[in-house]
């Protein structure tokens, strides 16, 4: 068995019951969802399905907007979605039909009207499941995110070209660009979300999050154009972030319009943090954690969430945490305990922690540590390992640790075995090297002669583990004899001895 490691760090989800009830808050679908409901035969809207522009003002008034443009286009934005989503459905207009206007009348040369019914979706947003109503808000993300990229402009028909295609050379807009950059974002802001820090509640300065995408790597100070474009880039972002907030996905503080009239138009990102929040502070919200991992695992990337592995067996478990944050690792191991009974899972534990594959020892690790969690039930199972030549050092331990009487004393082939394999383990998980170098000094410190003896170990992993000691040592003699027991260790596998 082998275990990838997560390209991403495995996310805590809110319940689809919650979930469900943040997507029915969001604004713009709760402005959906009433102009949807207000909706009837009468309305009329273009061949497009937009309400047409008469329409505005009564849909403006119905949602409580203001009277003005800014109204007029908020209820505009709430019509799409609803169309978009299927809460309406509009039906073209027969071909040839005239249009009509207010007194029912038509007009030669206007565009015909299409008819506007209920949609399926509008009942299952209160009568379907929690599944249901996510599945709605998905595709008004989608919607919502097709906005946020869209261009500018402010004359439409000087784009049109005589086959009805858009020009975008015209534009300066490359669609598919503007996409990936926003989702680039998406996922920069997800990733510090989801990362096992406290900075995963904080919101993210704007500036920063633009420079996460503009900023090389490897640059030290940046150059004048490089904050010339991160500067565009936040500007470009405070527009999409402002379409995004009324689907729910982001909480956002947006610029400052005071500071763009002071900078004519053009934030320049601060050159400290006095007055960061001014350039704009984003957050992802649950909901939009929700969103943003479905968009990536749509589009192929490995998004794990805890719970994820709760139907799996234990095998899956194990290698499917294998490189998990220590928390995640405890919440998954927890909910897949709570599906089992504890003697029938701490079996199925230990034997999914055999073998000799790379990923063997921290399975063993993984394995221990859920062992824990399952307590004093799990005795009788981990008492039949005793003699496991895999699993009888890790039995001793936990019995050990557990409090447990009539604990039989390793042979010393099984202490430096487990020596061995407990280096192996932290070894393939990347730990903190602090650490890692205080375990190898320590273990090796617990035993003399350790390197005279430990070489000989019957482990497919004594040869790194050896040359790992060796780095890692601070003690340049000991160091220099892990080093020597490395050789060994590789000249004895390769001889076959």
């Amino acid at each position: 068995m082998s275990a990838e490691r997560p390209t991403l760090p495995p996310v805590r989800l809110h319940t689809e019951a919650e979930l469900a009830r943040d997507a029915l808050a969001a604004p713009l679908l709760a402005r959906a969802v009433r102009l949807a409901r207000w909706a009837g035969p009468g309305t009329r809207v273009g061949a497009g399905g937009e309400l047409v522009e008469a329409q505005l003002p009564a849909a403006a008034e119905h949602l409580g907007l203001s009277a003005d443009e800014d109204g007029a286009a908020e209820a505009s934005e709430a019509w799409r979605l609803a169309v978009d989503t299927g809460l309406v459905e509009v039906e073209d207009p027969e071909p040839g039909a005239a249009p009509a206007l207010e007194d029912g009348s038509g007009e030669e040369g206007s565009e015909a009207e299409g008819t506007v019914t209920a949609g399926e979706n509008l009942a299952l947003l209160t009568g379907g499941s929690p599944q249901d109503v996510l599945a709605i808000w998905l595709d008004g993300l989608e919607a919502a995110h097709a906005d946020a990229t869209a261009p500018f402009f402010d004359d439409f028909a000087d784009l049109v070209g005589e086959d009805g295609s858009i020009d975008f050379d015209a534009l300066d807009w490359d669609p598919e660009t503007e996409a990936e950059f926003l989702d680039g974002v998406l996922g920069n802001l997800y990733l510090l979300t989801v990362s096992d820090s406290a900075a995963g509640d904080a919101p993210v300065p704007l500036p920063a999050l633009a420079a996460s995408m503009i900023v090389p790597d490897d640059m030290g100070e940046p150059t004048d154009d490089i904050l010339e474009q991160v500067s565009d880039a936040m500007m470009r972002l405070d527009d999409q972030f402002r379409v995004l907030e009324p689907i729910g996905i982001v909480e956002y503080q947006p610029v400052d319009e005071a500071l763009l009239a002071e900078e004519g138009e053009d934030a320049t990102p601060p050159a400290d943090d006095d007055d960061v929040t001014r350039y704009g502070m984003v957050k992802l919200t649950p909901l939009g954690l929700y969103g943003i991992r479905a968009r990536m695992l749509d589009a192929g990337v490995e998004a794990p969430a805890i719970g994820d592995l709760l139907d799996q067996d234990a095998d899956a478990l194990l290698g499917g945490i294998a490189y998990y944050p220590e928390d995640a690792a405890r919440a998954e191991v927890q909910l897949w305990l709570g599906r089992r009974g504890a003697g029938g899972a701490a079996a199925e534990l230990l034997d999914a922690a055999r073998g000799e594959d790379p990923q063997a020892p921290l399975r063993r690790l993984h394995c221990q540590q859920a062992l824990a969690l399952v307590g004093a039930e799990a005795e009788p199972a981990v008492r039949a390992v005793l003699d496991d030549g895999e699993l009888g050092g890790l039995a001793r331990v936990w019995l050990a640790e557990l409090g447990a009487a009539d604990v039989p004393a390793p042979p010393e082939s099984m202490i430096f075995w487990l020596a061995v394999d407990t280096i192996a383990a932290q070894l393939e998980a990347d730990g903190d090297l602090d650490e890692l170098q205080g375990l190898v000094e320590g273990l090796s410190g617990q035993h003399s002669g350790f390197f005279d003896e430990v070489w000989r170990v019957d482990h497919p992993a004594t040869a790194d583990v050896l040359e790992a000691m060796g780095r890692l040592h601070g003690d340049k003699k000991l160091a220099k004899d892990a080093r020597k027991a490395a050789f060994k260790a590789r000249s004895r596998s390769g001889s076959g001895n």
